[in-house]
């Protein structure tokens, strides 16, 4: 039985961490803003400010800056190139891309549900290069919901013309996407690549994409 699927993008289908370290690296050689020596720390200290995303970036860089000593000044131009440059380094998790494609092409629907801010979110998944394969895109800043809201759920249903029970999202936050996409009623997939958590609200739980078709065809 064909499926609709939903997924997460920032760390379910974009490798958001190896993302930001790749545009980091190239920030800071870019704007030789600080010694090669202190590369690594700024980088490890941006992104346990980052919290996975879920701290804007003027927050992040105002911190960081002053941290490191730098003049206050660099803020509104960090941030601009961060909005205009970190999609140009925006990487898949292994063997997502390929994984996403076969299930297109076995007629499953499928569908992206991100919580972030508009065209910033757009532009990330643009980059990975599946955006043809998707029959809807959402993002939470342009329609106004936000995961776990179930009615940001319900919309993509509504989009799709489709019941919840017939979908499964696929995520990585155990609250926003596990628990939020269950509210309404959709089978779900916890992507994560350790075992140092586990969701009580998920049907399977994966650690690489290499897992997914099957986990798929389990809740079909």
């Amino acid at each position: 039985m064909k499926k609709i699927l939903f997924f997460d993008l920032d760390q379910t289908i974009l490798n958001r961490t190896e993302s930001l370290k790749k545009f980091l690296s190239w920030q800071i050689n870019f704007f030789q803003f600080i010694p090669q020596e202190l590369k690594i720390a700024f980088i490890e200290r941006f992104i346990e400010l980052d919290n996975n995303g879920s701290v804007w970036k003027d927050i992040v860089y105002s911190q960081i800056i002053k941290e490191f000593g730098l003049k206050r000044a660099y803020v509104d131009r960090f941030l601009e190139s961060y909005i205009n440059d970190f999609n140009k380094f925006s990487v898949g998790f292994d063997q997502a891309y390929e994984t996403i494609i076969r299930l297109y092409k076995k007629g499953h629907k499928l569908g992206l549900i991100s919580n972030g801010k508009t065209p910033f979110q757009e532009h990330n998944f643009y980059a990975l290069g599946l955006a043809e394969f998707f029959s809807v895109i959402l993002i939470s800043e342009a329609v106004g919901l936000r995961k776990s809201d179930p009615k940001i759920f319900n919309y993509a249903c509504e989009k799709l013309d489709c019941r919840p029970s017939d979908c499964i999202f696929i995520g990585d936050n155990p609250i926003a996407d596990i628990e939020g996409a269950k509210q309404i009623g959709m089978k779900t997939i916890f992507f994560h690549t350790t075992d140092t958590f586990k969701s009580p609200f998920c049907d399977k739980s994966i650690h690489h994409y290499n897992e997914l078709e099957m986990a798929i065809h389990l809740l079909s």
